[in-house]
């Protein structure tokens, strides 16, 4: 028999972790790094730019155009490094609530 209580409960309890774990999602960090180093960008899991370390040498009038598409490069490098922290963090956060259904990609049900 189809328990449809106990299921709604699970929902509720799976609700209830995404948000919290949405939520903490700021305390994950990764640095994305452009031109070996010299410009290096730190993002956090809610994709938010949280500091740009510059080398000293970039820091030149005639060299702008160079450090504005490195820090574009190191900034976007962060973004697509912290992409695999943020989806295990989500499924650490959900682990034995959802279903395990192969192609069933829950985290975009919650924005992720």
């Amino acid at each position: 028999m189809f328990d449809m209580m106990g299921m709604l409960g699970k929902v509720k309890e799976l609700q209830a972790k995404m948000k919290e774990a949405q939520e903490s999602l700021g305390s994950i960090t990764e640095t994305g790094e452009a031109g070996a180093g010299m410009v290096i960008a730190t993002v956090n899991g809610k994709k938010e730019l949280l500091k740009i370390e510059i080398d000293e040498d970039l820091i030149k009038p005639a060299d702008r155009e160079v450090l504005q598409d490195l820090i574009v490069a190191a900034t976007n490098n962060a973004l697509d490094n912290i992409e695999d922290k943020i989806k295990a963090h989500l499924q650490k956060a959900t682990q034995g609530l959802m279903p395990n259904i192969p192609g069933m990609d829950f985290g975009s049900m919650f924005g992720q």
